[in-house]
């Protein structure tokens, strides 16, 4: 199956979701690029990125799955190649 290069934006604005989130990276782990994370203590957020190489449902079912975790937004943005 082709794959598809993208990047996700995951801004965590609840810590409790934090495992859960972690739970379900791990799930992918095998198209995870690489990820990191940068905590913005003035707000109380964490921030984070996620670079993937996987099929396209697979992404969106990801970004699906994030998503739905109370707590925490999710954008993608895939590349052209």
């Amino acid at each position: 199956m082709e794959t598809r290069v993208a990047v996700m934006a995951i801004i965590v604005e609840d810590s409790n979701a934090v495992e859960q989130l972690n739970a379900t990276l791990h799930e992918a782990a095998e198209y995870i690029i690489g990820r990191m994370g940068v905590p913005y203590r003035a707000r109380g957020i964490n921030v984070m990125s996620i670079a993937l190489d996987a099929p396209e449902d697979t992404i969106s079912a990801l970004a699906g799955k994030i998503g739905n975790i109370a707590g925490v937004s999710v954008k993608t943005a895939y590349s052209n190649i």
